[in-house]
């Protein structure tokens, strides 16, 4: 069963490429991989939070946000521009953008 899907995605700068995160689901495998020597007390915080979306005691909002800024404080944020046009959410526009 997947998690819970963030209203927005967020990508995450990765070394030779950029992720993104969808969801729950996603920031869970991303903090998997996150170094051993690297996690410190707000990677503990943002598993923590994560824990408790899954159990429905904090909304995936939260999260999204939280893991927005975890992302921005080790320098991992994206910035949009560097998300290739094909791989960013468009809504229901449609191909003119009208």
């Amino acid at each position: 069963m997947a998690l819970d899907t963030f209203e927005h995605p967020i990508y995450a700068q990765r070394k030779y490429f950029v992720q993104e995160v969808a969801g729950l689901d996603d920031v869970f495998d991303f903090l998997d991989e996150w170094p051993q020597k690297k996690r410190d007390v707000t990677y503990e915080v943002m598993l923590d939070a994560c824990r408790k979306a899954a159990n429905r005691q904090l909304p995936a909002s939260v999260v999204a946000a939280n893991f927005s800024r975890f992302l921005k404080k080790h320098g991992k944020l994206a910035d949009i521009e560097d998300v290739p046009l094909h791989l960013r959410r468009v809504g229901d526009r449609n191909v003119s953008g009208i």
